[in-house]
């Protein structure tokens, strides 16, 4: 028999559950209760019928119209406060999100410096340390070797010309034989060999404490939380589509669910993917933080073919949801969170190449999914200040906030338009088929049965492989940023840059081969590398190997305009002592390159211009990079984060992708064997629970159950929709009447006139009315979107991606239930569409 629970009775039964883990749901959402007051109430039919909903379990999609609904019923609510009282927290309230960007823009910067100053010293710790204090990095042991020409160099059977000597810094070779190294003994093979091998075991002991560090501290099974949900194991999802997603089908058995490591990678296919509307637990949080920044420093340290750039916007998104989750306006709303993550991706470029206004672009076209103009405000204003305070804290010790930072003096001439197309079509050549190599190694090789099973042995082949050859070669021991500053950079009158400024003819095939043998090592060690389980970028290999090849074509046309200066083309060059700025042509060829790779075109630009602080070059820089797409997409339509979100299995609705849907239509979609709950039999606690248990089993982690009865309309009968309740919300409300597993559950076609917030359970009642624990309705969507059977299908389309549905229902021309597409569905259908076409 049903009991009627008393408003004192149901929050005491809250408080329980709010104050005894044991009690608890993971899944459940437990608010402060808090007082009835009558001007608080608001019955909008909006808020009413849109139903109560419990926190987003892990890999699952969220509602974006609901959190829209929640969160415009909180402003409503706000606004008609008109006391003074009313006035202060309706400010405070706007000013909220400001105080949270300006945060993250100031802890960007510090986290940034702080794996900056460390990745340096780890860096040069490969080669030797400094006498002056060990905690030295080479740059900062010896001041003048900020522009790369006053420190000294480790022995090189490549060097093109010998560097000058800097006595504070010691190499190994000198620490470890002293009397066999002296400054003017020439070449020793046994000091040579003391420093390739303190090299190689330097860097195979960071690269292994950073996979060491991501398999142990960030593994996707080890994050499970109070707001996952119990019933779901994670372990089971259907391995034959994307991750979290389901076959509705009951022959399929569940698998082993793909194991990620959170701190792994660059960390922006997911970004993207969170930003869409998908749910990870765990991946932004406090433990991947700490472990991508520490990992991140040893493994760019390491000299892998790798960077730190990108991994900087996971590292502020992980700064901007844990400070977002201070305060409740975006805590329990993860719409708005996604606002402020929006911001963080803009302040994490901004940090890693010194470009606040690239970094916003870069948000809005690589990252966000939802990009509203006061998102974009507050964007901007992160960036700045992260940006801003990066430039106090001076990481490199040389007033700039990026070490490639270079200013050219020299424009371009309309010849040039030339050698700059040819520029871009090698980047887009070399993007298309790194990102099919890369995908190709990463779905045979690495995820086959040996390596899949040792990444750590990975880890250290491809550093033994990476050490080995990088050491022999003066461009490939370079750290990234610091090659690419030297192959960006326009020389002057006795300049070295690594060797790369050529003021003889001779000399000049000398360094081209040098670094044509570094363009090729790069080019093949990042196939292999980028997606090993390490904190990795692909952002700076990616500009070195463009660089290179740019910096090639310049010293190419430098060396024939001193050749044959009375070509054509060279005529408004008479009587200036140089020509051709081949620092140019690295930086041209180096935007184009990261445009094929990544396929970013307006914020990669943009980025660029901020990095040279000049707008000479637009021209250039915009044809090479709109030459490199093109010549990308034609090759593979999918840039790299595209493909690693595909081998990933990641549940990401692309709003870019065009689709080819045929004669196809709803009805073709549909998923008819989606479980139903019928109100016009008894429906209990035990069959609801055992309902449950059967879609739970099947892997499904975020659909829910179309509420239908009898009904008869225009001479026809069929089943009417009353609402839909999904699997976590019934999951919650099944727990706190589970000691009567015979009880009837109810669900009214309309709910009673209630006041109370979505996503709360401490609903505000006046004082004669009841609350009954077996009354559902409030868990119910009554107002789910619908959408007819012979609608075409980029209806559908439109309705996941502009309108953030999370389920639509699909009813004939009667207005009767015929099934229902959910956003993991869909994506399973699209993922089949891109299969056959």
């Amino acid at each position: 028999m049903r009991r009627p629970f008393s408003v004192s009775g149901i929050k005491e039964t809250l408080k329980d559950q709010w104050q005894s883990t044991l009690k608890r749901v993971p899944s459940t959402y437990d608010p402060p209760l808090v007082d009835f007051r009558q001007d608080d109430v608001d019955d909008t039919e909006a808020a009413r019928v849109n139903g109560i909903r419990v926190w987003y379990s892990s890999f699952t999609s969220i509602d974006w119209l609901h959190d829209a609904i929640k969160d415009s019923r909180r402003m409503l609510r706000l606004r008609r406060r008109k006391s003074l009282r009313g006035r202060i927290a309706n400010g405070l309230d706007r000013a909220t999100g400001w105080a949270i960007v300006t945060i993250v823009g100031f802890l960007a910067a510090v986290a940034a410096f702080a794996i900056v100053r460390s990745e340096q010293w780890l860096f040069d710790l490969k080669e030797g340390k400094c006498a002056d204090g060990f905690f030295k990095a080479k740059r900062f042991c010896c001041p003048l070797s900020v522009d790369g020409t006053a420190h000294k160099a480790s022995h090189s059977l490549f060097a093109p010309e010998p560097e000058k000597e800097c006595a504070a810094w010691q190499t190994w070779a000198e620490l470890f034989d002293p009397a066999d190294w002296s400054p003017n003994s020439g070449f020793s093979w046994a000091s040579w060999m003391t420093e390739y091998i303190a090299y190689i075991i330097v860097a195979l002991s960071l690269a292994l404490l950073s996979s060491i560090l991501t398999l142990k501290l960030t593994a996707s099974t080890s994050f499970i939380g109070r707001k996952d949900s119990s019933s779901i194991s994670t372990n089971t999802v259907s391995g034959k589509t994307p991750l979290g997603v389901s076959s509705a089908s009951d022959n399929v058995p569940p698998t082993t669910r793909k194991v990620l490591y959170f701190a792994a990678g660059s960390g922006i296919p997911e970004i993207k993917t969170i930003l869409s509307g998908f749910v990870i637990h765990g991946y932004l949080g406090g433990r991947v933080l700490f472990t991508k920044s520490v990992g991140l420093a040893m493994s760019v340290a390491s000299g892998l073919s790798l960077g730190k750039e990108g991994p900087f916007v996971h590292i502020v998104c992980c700064i901007g949801n844990i400070v977002s989750r201070f305060f409740e306006k975006y805590e329990t709303n993860e719409a708005k969170r996604r606002e402020i993550l929006s911001a963080a991706s803009a302040a994490g470029v901004a940090v890693a190449f010194g470009a606040p206004v690239g970094g916003v672009l870069f948000s809005l076209e690589e990252v966000s999914y939802f990009f509203p103009p006061k998102v974009m405000w507050r964007s901007f204003f992160c960036a700045m200040i992260a940006a801003v305070t990066l430039k106090f804290l001076n990481p490199f010790g040389t007033g700039k906030i990026v070490l490639f930072q270079v200013t050219y003096d020299v424009d371009w001439q309309a010849w040039e338009l030339i050698p700059f197309t040819l520029l871009g079509i090698f980047g887009g050549v070399y993007g298309a088929y790194f990102s099919k190599l890369n995908y190709r190694w990463s779905k045979h090789v690495r995820n086959g049965k040996w390596l899949g099973n040792h990444p750590k042995s990975e880890v250290v082949l491809i550093t033994l492989l990476t050490a080995l050859l990088s050491f022999l070669n003066p461009y490939t021991r370079m750290g990234g940023t610091e090659l690419v500053y030297n192959l960006f950079a326009e020389c002057q009158a006795g300049d070295s840059h690594g060797g790369l400024c050529v003021f003889d003819p001779e000399s000049t095939r000398t360094v081209i081969n040098a670094i044509a043998i570094a363009l090729l090592v790069k080019g093949a060690l990042t196939i292999v590398t980028f997606g090993i389980k390490v904190p990795a970028g692909i952002f700076i290999p990616t500009l070195g190997v463009g660089a290179c090849a740019g910096r090639i074509l310049g010293l190419g046309l430098q060396w024939l305009s001193w050749q044959r200066p009375d070509l054509w083309m060279f005529d408004t060059c008479r009587g200036k002592s140089h020509c051709v700025v081949p620092g140019v042509y690295a930086m041209v060829g180096a935007a184009a390159t990261l445009s094929g790779v990544t396929r970013t075109t307006v914020s990669l630009a943009v980025i660029m211009f901020e990095l040279t602080r000049t707008l000479n070059y637009v021209a250039p820089v915009m044809l090479s990079v709109l030459v490199a797409k093109t010549v990308a997409d034609a090759l593979e339509p999918k840039g790299i984060y595209d493909l690693v979100i595909e081998l990933n299995q990641l549940p990401y609705l692309d709003h870019k992708a065009e689709y080819r849907w045929g004669v196809k239509t709803v009805a073709d979609v549909m998923d008819r064997t989606v479980d139903v709950i019928n109100v016009d039999k008894p429906i209990t606690v035990a069959s609801l629970n055992g309902q449950l248990s059967r879609v739970f089993g099947m892997g499904t982690l975020d659909g829910g159950f179309p509420i239908i009865t009898r009904q008869e309309s225009g001479g026809a009968r069929g089943w009417k929709m009353m609402g839909y309740i999904s699997h976590n919300e019934l999951e919650h409300a099944l727990d706190i009447v589970k000691g009567e597993p015979d009880a009837v559950v109810q669900f009214h076609p309309i709910a009673p006139p209630r006041d109370y917030a979505p996503s709360t359970l401490s609903s505000l009642y006046d004082g004669g009315q009841e609350l009954d624990p077996l009354d559902f309705t409030i868990y119910m969507d009554q107002a789910p979107l619908m959408v007819q059977t012979h609608a075409p299908l980029e209806v559908v389309q439109q309705m996941f991606v502009k309108l953030g549905a999370r389920y639509v229902v699909v009813v004939n021309s009667n207005g009767f239930y015929e099934g229902v597409i959910d956003k993991k569905g869909w994506l399973e259908f699209l993922n089949e569409l891109e299969e056959k076409s």
